[in-house]
């Protein structure tokens, strides 16, 4: 079953945004293994990230394997702090 997660950064950027993305998705013209979906932009207050995949195993594999170790490495000029996060199993994807 696909899972989505929206990722809101208080205060977030355009320029804080594509350097975190520079950083977690080197290759701009394909997504990470398993990631069906990507969306974001600016939001009231900060930033906000839309990503969906393939299943819940997948999401926990790039959070745990390429995007926790970088944010917590710290990306020079991007996201200050880590995102308020919500998750969920999805019930319906149209495309």
């Amino acid at each position: 079953m696909a899972y989505g997660v929206v990722h809101f950064f208080p205060g977030g950027t355009k320029e804080q945004y594509e350097a975190s993305l520079a950083a977690v998705h080197p290759d701009r013209s394909s997504l990470p293994k398993g990631q069906i979906y990507h969306a974001a932009g600016p939001s009231e207050g900060g930033w906000s990230i839309v990503a969906i995949h393939d299943s819940k195993a997948s999401w926990e594999s790039f959070r745990d394997n390429t995007l926790g170790p970088r944010l917590q490495a710290g990306i020079e000029g991007g996201f200050a702090n880590p995102p308020q996060e919500q998750a969920f199993e999805v019930y319906n994807l149209q495309k």
